[in-house]
């Protein structure tokens, strides 16, 4: 489902990510972790086509992100880890916006969004201001906004953030059916314990560099997410 080869990406003469290579495949939710500037962000970036970078390359679904572009952003999804929205907007108008980019048809749309504003308690919100809506709120509907289209693919950046303790249940449990029905999830997260309990699999980055990535059994054995990711921080300190 998505393919990085050897990606790079520099600031300058600082790389912010380098050689970085991961597979993500159909059925699984692979978790992205790593201390704040690793790269995390960098990476989903370039991987939803916003970000270009210098060297490797991502396909989704077999597709070149350099070679065809809208063909991958049609099969993907992208939450960004602060939900920019337009604010003049009412929440309907805005998924109604998303919705016409997607070429969502009317049917599907009504049912889609008063399935999921239903589920994130959106429903008496949706005819407000954008403007008017709090963090977790913003949140809520770029969630939903992202789901729309049925995308095979979701990309998130730290995507429980701000969410109440029931949307945060009702967004595992949807990851989980999108992965069981033959989706893909790539998610970072600061949380280690939705993490390993949630993902299938783990990539744990390091100063733009990859320094572990498989199975979340493998990857951990005996030990905690946490123990696992404070051991591996501390081998790249020299600690």
């Amino acid at each position: 489902m998505l393919q990085i080869e050897r990606l790079s990406k520099y600031y300058g003469d600082r790389a912010a990510v380098k050689d970085l290579s991961l597979t993500i495949s159909p059925g699984e939710i692979c978790a992205f972790i790593g201390h704040n500037g690793a790269g995390k962000t960098t990476t989903l970036r370039a991987a939803c086509g916003l970000l270009r970078f210098d060297a490797g390359e991502i396909r989704v679904n077999g597709i070149s992100i350099r070679e065809n572009p809208l063909a991958c952003k049609r099969a993907l999804s992208y939450i960004p880890d602060t939900p920019d929205l337009y604010a003049y907007l009412t929440g309907v108008k805005y998924l109604s916006f998303v919705a016409d980019i997607y070429g969502v048809g009317a049917r599907d749309r009504a049912e889609r969004i008063e399935k999921y504003a239903a589920l994130f308690g959106l429903q008496d919100d949706l005819a407000q201001p954008i403007s008017s809506y709090s963090h977790g709120m913003k949140q809520k509907l770029a969630i939903i906004s992202a789901l729309l289209h049925a995308p095979k693919l979701i990309l998130m950046d730290e995507p429980f953030v701000g969410l109440d303790p029931i949307a945060a249940h009702n967004l595992k449990t949807i990851m989980r059916e999108h992965c069981d029905a033959g989706g893909a999830i790539f998610f970072s997260t600061h949380v280690l314990e939705v993490a390993e309990k949630l993902c299938d699999k783990v990539a744990i980055i390091r100063h733009g560099a990859l320094v572990a990535s498989g199975t979340m059994e493998t990857i951990r054995g005996d030990h905690s997410l946490e123990d696992v990711f404070l051991e591996l921080s501390r081998e790249t300190e020299g600690v």
